[in-house]
C-alpha cells in the first residue's frame, strides 16, 4: 500500500515519536463547546491517538466513540480514560474497512485525514459522509503544512497538507454546508497550523 501503514504508525506510537500529539486537546475542540456550537450527541473521533479529545468530549456528557488504527494508540486512550474515571468506547480498526451500526450526530476530524495517504482521501470523505446522520456535523480541523517540494508536485508527509479547496472538492457542495471563509486559525507547538470548518451532512 501506497503511503503509511499499520506497522509505520505502530512504530511511531511505540517510540513516542508523536510530534503531532500537544499532551492536551486542541484549544478549538474548547472553542467550539464554549461558544455551543458543539452540543452533547452522539460522536465519532476517528485517529483517536492518545485519546485527549475523547475523555474530554465524554466529561462534556458526549456519547463518544474513539477509533484508531495502532494498539499502541487505543492502549494509551484505554489506560487515560482509566485515570479519568469517564466511559467511552474505544475501537481498534481500519477506517477504511470499519463500519459503524449506526450513524453519529457529528464527527470530530482531526488527525485522521491528514495521515491518510490522498489517493485514500476520496474513500474516507464517502465514509465520513456515511457515518453522520442527515443534518449532522463534522468538526474538521483541517491541517496545514504546505512543504517546498510541493511546487514541484512531491506528496509529503504524513501529516499532509490539506489545501482548503482540494477540501472544497473532497467534501463538494450540495453533499456537504460550508460556512464563509475565514475561518479559525489553530497553531500548534509544532510549528503547524489547522483550519478550524464545521460542515453539515446533507442529502
Amino acid at each position: 500500500m501506497t503511503g503509511p501503514t499499520k506497522e509505520f504508525w505502530e512504530q511511531r506510537f511505540a517510540e513516542g515519536n508523536t510530534p503531532w500529539d500537544r499532551g492536551a486537546s486542541s484549544p478549538q475542540l474548547a472553542a467550539w463547546l464554549r461558544s455551543g456550537v458543539l452540543k452533547p450527541c452522539r460522536i465519532l473521533v476517528p485517529g483517536c491517538g492518545s485519546g485527549y479529545e475523547v475523555i474530554d468530549l465524554a466529561l462534556a456528557g458526549f456519547e463518544v466513540t474513539g477509533l484508531d488504527y495502532a494498539d499502541e494508540a487505543i492502549g494509551r486512550a484505554h489506560r487515560r480514560l482509566e485515570k479519568a474515571d469517564v466511559d467511552a468506547t474505544l475501537v481498534q480498526a481500519d477506517v477504511l474497512a470499519w463500519q459503524p451500526d449506526r450513524a453519529f450526530d457529528a464527527i470530530y476530524e482531526q488527525t485522521c485525514l491528514c495521515a491518510l495517504y490522498p489517493d485514500q482521501w476520496r474513500e474516507y470523505a464517502d465514509r465520513l459522509h456515511r457515518w453522520i446522520a442527515p443534518g449532522g456535523k463534522l468538526f474538521a480541523l483541517f491541517m496545514q503544512w504546505l512543504r517546498e517540494g510541493a511546487a514541484e508536485g512531491n506528496i509529503q508527509g504524513p501529516p499532509y497538507h490539506c489545501d482548503v479547496n482540494a477540501m472544497r472538492a473532497l467534501f463538494p457542495e450540495p453533499s456537504w454546508a460550508w460556512p464563509k471563509p475565514p475561518y479559525p486559525r489553530t497553531t500548534h507547538p509544532a510549528g503547524i497550523a489547522e483550519l478550524a470548518v464545521v460542515l453539515e451532512r446533507r442529502g
